[in-house]
């Protein structure tokens, strides 16, 4: 399997080179030149979680030198429970929220992780790792490449636009992780990744790699716990069940289009988003236009320009001049309104507390009009304490913490503050790790 940059089709590269590179010389995402054809009868015997991903995942790791790790790599990006739980009124949720940082995104982060330590194991120069972050991601990443050997990793976080709880688990770490808080939104964070990696100075000093969804090794990983579901309930019901996916950057639900695209039973997808706009806006127009962002009560979800828009408008060039994007993706908005809603009202209507993400696709499954049969799963991508400022005011009592997540807020610690510029963020990731509250215009 090669992998092609969205701007460039020629340029193809192996696994392991886009998982190293994270994002093309030419500045394009990489993208699968194809998608295997595995049914459901593909995975017969396979039960676990992690014997699901290693049959997926096998055809995208093919004529790799990662191949033999595969099994291993698996085991790696798991550990936890992913349980698919019925809630009644034809509604799943899918718990992305158990693994060491409460969200969904320990999954690629883990496989990320552990597939670019044994890439570099014996490396003259470690890896830095460069990542932007609305909240989730930069733990998820910290976590899993946390005291792994050769790899380096700079976290760029929006100051105050993340949770008191985010923020702690961002600055929780030390050895070979930096976090650096960037004075503006996430949309910045996310320009100065893409800047370092079109910039010379960076490029001859440091060997840069993503862990943002940019990077191609987030999307692979984050397919397995699409088919692991969807063939939960294949076997149970025999039917595709329909799935709502919280976006904002557009990585997770894109790995739900990609795990549909290789066979897996998976009905309609649907983007349940904030109140930012580039999504809606691209699948009701066809037209994309980045949009600035707004400040929501989903804050992870505050994206005005994803990433992963380009490689939606890849795999689907046409976009809805002719429907058929419209047919295959759906997506619809949820107010900061309607997020309090359904907060308030998770316990008693679902017996369960929602997080501000999450309550976004419950929104969007109580749009669906009540006779239709079809079956939903709701994906929940993070716990609901990581959002006690929101949450616990409107259920009316305190969310309990997290084993893992306690242990890392309890080792937060102040981190350098910058200027949303290139140069701002250079002065503290070239002169070391810097320490205590130091700003840098």
């Amino acid at each position: 399997m090669q992998y092609l940059s969205t701007r460039t089709p020629d340029h193809r590269v192996s696994l392991s080179t886009a998982l190293q590179e994270g994002l093309a010389p030419d500045g394009g995402l990489y993208v699968p030149e194809r998608f295997p054809n595995l049914g459901p009868e593909a995975f017969e015997g396979r039960t676990t979680i992690e014997g699901v991903a290693e049959r997926l995942l096998r055809p995208f790791v093919n004529g790799d030198v990662l191949a033999e790790a595969l099994p291993g790599i698996c085991e790696a990006m798991f550990g936890f429970p992913v349980p698919l739980r019925e809630i009644g009124r034809k509604t799943s949720v899918l718990e992305l929220f158990h693994g060491p940082t409460a969200a969904f995104k320990d999954v690629g982060a883990r496989f990320l992780a552990d597939s670019l330590a044994r890439l570099n194991q014996d490396t003259d120069q470690p890896l830095t790792i460069l990542v932007a972050t609305s909240g989730d991601t930069g733990a998820a990443v910290a976590a899993a490449f946390w005291k792994k050997p050769n790899v380096e990793v700079v976290v760029l976080y929006p100051k105050g636009k993340v949770s008191d709880r985010q923020e702690k688990q961002l600055t929780g770490w030390s050895d070979n992780v930096q976090t650096v808080a960037v004075r503006g939104v996430f949309d910045d964070c996310q320009t100065l990744v893409k800047e370092a990696f079109q910039d010379e100075a960076w490029q001859e000093r440091l060997r840069l790699s993503s862990a943002n969804s940019i990077n191609i090794g987030r999307l692979l990983p984050q397919m397995t716990y699409y088919a692991y579901a969807s063939l939960r309930h294949w076997r149970a019901h025999g039917t595709r069940p329909n799935v709502i996916v919280p976006s904002g950057n557009l990585g997770n639900g894109l790995a739900c289009l990609y795990a549909r695209e290789c066979g897996l039973p998976i009905g309609e997808v649907v983007f349940a988003t904030n109140e930012n706009r580039p999504v809606t806006h691209y699948l009701k127009t066809g037209e994309y236009e980045a949009f600035e962002t707004q400040e929501t009560l989903a804050t992870a979800m505050d994206v005005g320009d994803p990433s992963n828009m380009e490689r939606l408008r890849h795999h689907y060039p046409g976009g809805d001049r002719d429907g058929a994007l419209h047919d295959m993706i759906g997506a619809e908005r949820a107010t900061d309104d309607q997020i309090e809603r359904q907060l308030r009202r998770g316990p008693e209507a679902w017996d369960t507390v929602w997080d501000p993400h999450t309550a976004t696709a419950v929104e969007v499954r109580e749009h669906l009009d009540p006779e239709d049969e079809h079956e939903w799963i709701l994906v929940a991508t993070a716990h609901p304490a990581k959002f006690p400022e929101v949450v616990e005011p409107l259920v009316g009592h305190e969310v309990d913490v997290p084993a893992p997540l306690a242990e890392v807020m309890a080792r937060s610690h102040s981190v350098p503050e910058v200027a949303p510029s290139l140069q701002a963020v250079a002065d503290v990731v070239f002169e070391g790790r810097g320490s205590g509250s130091k700003e840098h215009a």
